[in-house]
């Protein structure tokens, strides 16, 4: 692994040929068939102008409005000319009266990782962190702990869906000395949120695991530098359509989600080398959700990396910017066709090189996916990781304080973040356990979680989020509750919570589902509802859950759930297990 390293790539000159060129492509649901692509097509729509990348004037019309924002101001000088300096001086007044300033606060400032709440929490921001496979240290979690900490009732903390932190309650007046604490303790937000690419995501037991196929970690490690600019700002992948996931494989329980992300390396051997068969285009969003497809190719190890940059320059290049709903990766895979997708991305490789894809998959295919709660031993003898629970991902300062105590005190001041908003304790002695799992920390983050508990996700909901249209931390649990009073389930079931359709609490991977909407009672009055979804996997039969019922009152969501569990997961009612034991 030492001799990767993240080389910054650049695209070669795009070709001057015209005319039509016939690509053999595979669409994702039939045989691969033959697609006319224009040459005109190919010709890249951005360009770099001063060390920044703009979508050339005759690609303009028809853009959306962030495009427009875009290029009336480059978001990234916010950070790269310290524009944030000048900003967090001014007073929201201020701000809002000018339009551009006003574009500062509420759209560009996502490049430096920071979300105005202005429906909700109006002049405070959310800020999401860079956290590479999910790894953070005592130190970073204490620093994260004393910024939310001086916002009192308005200051809190989520593990996100990405193995990630999110911090809230921040006011702009703080930012510029918030990210140069944030740079004291190796942190960084820089580009984590809209066209940008988001969290790498990886094996949350990496190191570690016993039956790991390959540590993710510095291959995560690696592709966090080189799309940060080693946290300085990288302007060759600010400017992409749209926002972009990606995630490196490293163990047969998937626990990395490959087939919701953009771009995925799943471990395989060819020739006896090391290396990744490649997935792409999977994603969600409010008017399409698709399962990533195998790109037919495989890179060895060292190629983690320029692969990655290829990816991301055909799609900056190509991407089209029109409709937000159709700006994603697998959108322009559908209209060139796999293989047309394919031959851009080998274009932009340093040797314009791709190996076709290698029948040596390291990934085990029948796998029961394996529970990270409680106290597991590690591969390294004589040394134990405890996976905690904390319900739906919020944390308070004090509890984020606490958390780092113990893994400084039993372990070796790590923690691991996971996609199901959970934290994980590596590295403790087995002869300091049995103290560890006494401590009073966990009888609210329990290591053992009721059995409906354990998959419980839940986005932010209307407590924070402006989209979101209904509350969901607070109800996921308290339905969980109550549902959990009535029947007894004997396998976890994962449940969802998402508040609105742009899925954030990926409810088409769960087993139910429920986003968002406005329903009506029996008295026909509007009230907060979701959609629920029904029959979304994981694993290497992953498939996308389908719409079960629209529009369901939250308030009769209880017995419903019930209905489901027992129809079609095998729960028994409390009262028929009663009566059996008596």
């Amino acid at each position: 692994m030492s001799s990767l390293s993240a080389p910054f790539l650049s695209p070669p000159a795009a070709s001057s040929r015209r005319g039509w060129r016939r690509v053999t492509a595979a669409p994702i649901t039939s045989a691969p068939a033959e697609v006319a692509v224009e040459e005109a097509r190919l010709e890249a729509r951005v360009e770099e102008r001063e060390g920044y990348w703009v979508v050339k004037e005759k690609f303009r019309e028809g853009i959306n409005p962030q495009e427009k924002v875009k290029i009336e101001k480059e978001p990234m000088k916010l950070f790269m000319e310290n524009g944030i300096e000048e900003l967090s001086k001014l007073s929201m007044e201020e701000i809002d009266a000018s339009k551009l300033t006003k574009d500062d606060v509420d759209v560009r400032l996502k490049w430096l990782g920071l979300f105005h709440r202005r429906k909700h929490q109006y002049g405070r921001f959310m800020m999401r962190l860079k956290l590479p496979n999910g790894v953070t240290t005592s130190e970073q979690t204490r620093y994260l702990a004393s910024v939310i900490r001086k916002y009192g009732k308005d200051g809190c903390a989520d593990v996100t869906t990405r193995q990630n932190w999110q911090i809230r309650g921040v006011v702009l007046g703080d930012v510029p000395e918030i990210l140069k604490g944030l740079a004291g303790v190796g942190l960084t937000s820089l580009q984590s949120g809209m066209d940008n690419v988001r969290n790498p995501v990886g094996n949350p037991l990496a190191g570690i695991d016993p039956e790991e196929i390959v540590d993710t970690r510095p291959y995560n490690n690696l592709l966090s530098q080189f799309i940060t600019g080693n946290s300085l700002g990288n302007p060759a992948f600010t400017n992409l359509p749209r926002k972009w996931n990606v995630c490196v494989i490293g163990s047969h329980d998937l626990y990395e989600h490959p087939h919701i992300n953009d771009l995925a390396y799943m471990p395989a051997t060819k020739n006896g080398r090391m290396g990744f068969n490649v997935l792409v285009g999977g994603f969600f969003s409010a008017k399409r959700c698709a399962e990533a497809v195998p790109l037919d190719a495989w890179v060895p190890e060292e190629d983690v990396v320029p692969l990655c940059g290829a990816v991301l320059e055909a799609y900056r290049d190509l991407g089209t910017r029109g409709n937000r709903q159709k700006c994603r990766m697998m959108w322009l895979i559908d209209e060139l066709g796999l293989e047309g997708f394919r031959a851009e991305v080998v274009k932009r490789m340093p040797r314009q090189e791709l190996e076709r894809a290698s029948p040596e998959d390291l990934v085990k295919k029948e796998w029961e996916r394996r529970d990270y709660y409680g106290v597991h031993p590690q591969k390294q003898e004589g040394l134990s990781f405890v996976g905690v629970h904390i319900p739906v991902g919020r944390v308070q300062a004090d509890e984020m304080d606490e958390l780092a105590r113990l893994a400084e005190e039993y372990g070796t001041g790590e923690l691991r973040l996971t996609v199901e908003q959970n934290i994980i304790i590596p590295n403790i002695q087995n002869s300091r356990l049995e103290a560890l799992v006494k401590e009073p920390l966990f009888d609210k983050f329990s290591l053992e979680p009721p059995i409906l508990m354990k998959g419980l996700v839940a986005c932010t909901g209307n407590q924070f989020c402006g989209q979101a249209i209904i509350e969901t931390k607070a109800r996921a649990l308290k339905v969980t509750e109550e549902v959990q009073q009535r029947v007894t389930v004997s396998r976890p079931v994962r449940m969802h919570w998402t508040g609105c359709p742009n899925t954030c609490g990926q409810v088409q991977v769960a087993d139910i589902g429920f986003m968002g909407c406005m329903a009506r009672d029996e008295n026909k009055k509007p009230v907060e509802g979701v959609d629920v979804f029904l029959g979304g996997r994981i694993g290497s039969d992953s498939h996308l859950g389908d719409v079960y019922k629209k529009a369901v009152p939250c308030k009769d969501l209880v017995p419903l759930v019930v209905d489901i569990l027992v129809q079609h997961f095998g729960a028994v009612p409390r009262e028929r297990e009663e009566e059996e034991e008596e």
